[in-house]
């Protein structure tokens, strides 16, 4: 842990991030790992976990394209819907394997957002945002009423090979952690600085040497992949999947509250609101006519008195950053005399 000073700011924050946190988190995901694999986890709480792995995947996702790059996109669940139906396309009516239908499943998604950029990159702000969503929509009237889909009967994955909870936590925890990584490490690079440049300021950005167009489709294509293969994973547990649940914008709706809960902008945020998120999601399960009302009704007061969200105000109040991705400066003592950060 090291203690910076923020460029903008004369108060010095700890940094928790470098070799001894990573060393910290590899040890917990090796733990995570051989607990899985080895059986000591009950099924109950593998699935738990399953879903919190892939919440964390979808919820740093979308917090990279409008926590990061000021990207709000309500359309995500696109991504999710075209996943689940390759996999039960391909195992069910072309009798293949289910991880080729999970990687076509991604591909698609890749390609399908691909195209869209040219269309939707035109438009910022609340504009970007409902043309996602109205594009997820008209995805699924199309799915809805295509009959080699089964139009709304929806269909059912079929394949021999369908793994059971215990390799689906594993495939989970992999994915969860390739893509806090590819975050972690995207955002420390000129493109990543790029991408928090045009968040601030998308004009200023341009004008200093950003290209817009090309730092959108990375993070696009990026988010669209890593969701894809989360969804796709979401409905090998399943086993079967509707256009009314796969491309529901509850999808994304889950991916705004676990980002705000935890806090917008931060690497660490979306890990605690998505198990708070699944730990809420399991209990008002029973509660069906409430859930949504009571998810609601605490992502309203977090924004009014936690407008950070936990992570986010818990690093303001107490000075720290976990793997920060903003620019420091080396404190100073007296004139042109600089001190090294002291390592804790």
């Amino acid at each position: 842990m090291e203690n910076k000073t923020l460029a903008s700011s004369r108060k010095p924050i700890k940094v928790l991030d470098g070799l001894p946190l990573l060393i910290i988190l590899g040890v917990i995901v090796l733990a995570l790992y051989l607990l899985g694999a080895t059986g000591v986890f009950a099924k109950n709480t593998m699935r738990y976990l399953f879903k919190i792995f892939l919440y964390i995947t979808m919820g740093e996702m979308w917090n990279l394209m409008s926590g990061f790059t000021g990207m709000t996109s309500l359309g995500q669940q696109v991504f999710v819907g075209l996943a689940g139906y390759s996999i039960a396309v391909l195992t069910t009516t072309y009798k293949m394997s289910f991880w080729l239908g999970l990687l076509t499943g991604a591909v698609i998604g890749v390609a399908f957002a691909l195209i869209l950029s040219f269309i939707l990159f035109r438009m910022r702000g609340m504009y970007f945002a409902v043309a996602t969503w109205l594009v997820s929509e008209a995805v699924c009237t199309w799915f809805t009423s295509w009959k080699y889909v089964n139009q709304g009967g929806g269909m059912t994955i079929r394949t021999s090979e369908i793994p059971k909870i215990g390799p689906l936590y594993l495939y989970a925890l992999t994915l969860c952690v390739i893509a806090f990584m590819v975050i972690y490490i995207l955002l420390r690079t000129k493109t990543g600085l790029g991408l928090t440049a045009m968040r601030d300021d998308a004009d200023a950005a341009s004008s200093v040497g950003v290209n817009i167009f090309k730092s959108k489709l990375l993070c696009y294509v990026i988010c669209s992949l890593f969701i894809g293969l989360a969804g796709g994973l979401f409905f090998l547990n399943k086993g079967s999947v509707l256009p009314s649940s796969a491309f529901s914008i509850s999808w994304t709706v889950s991916m705004v509250f676990i980002v705000i809960i935890g806090g917008v902008g931060t690497m660490s945020g979306p890990v605690v609101g998505a198990v708070i998120y699944v730990l809420l999601d399991e209990y008002l399960s029973h509660y069906p006519g409430w859930s949504n009302i009571i998810l609601g009704a605490i992502a309203i007061l977090v924004i009014i008195f936690l407008p950070d969200g936990i992570m986010g105000t818990l690093q303001k109040k107490l000075h720290f950053e976990i793997f920060s991705q903003k620019r420091f400066s080396e404190p100073k003592v007296g004139k042109g005399i600089k001190k090294k950060a002291k390592i804790v």
